[in-house]
């Protein structure tokens, strides 16, 4: 039981660092919250593949698909906090 939940964080962390490189821009992070954006990118990922493929909602896309998910949630999350200093 313990060990597929610390796959999904490895899985996770790596998913997650790959789309931060990807992505310019700053993103202040720590490991966690890197961990998190791998495995939402690769729910995200799953879902999208199931609107265009079908299947199941929760499926797994593998490694493509979950950075794709990472990215794009990367990438709105980084147009909807913009700040500006003055």
């Amino acid at each position: 039981m313990l060990i597929p939940i610390i796959g999904w964080m490895l899985f996770g962390l790596l998913i997650g660092a790959v789309a931060r490189l990807l992505v310019p821009g700053p993103q202040p992070m720590g490991l966690l919250m890197t961990m998190l954006l791998g495995v939402a990118g690769s729910f995200t990922g799953g879902f999208v593949a199931y609107l265009i493929f079908g299947g199941t909602p929760f499926q797994a896309v593998g490694w493509i698909g979950s950075l794709i998910g990472a990215v794009a949630l990367l990438l709105i999350a980084q147009r909807t906090s913009r700040r500006t200093t003055v």
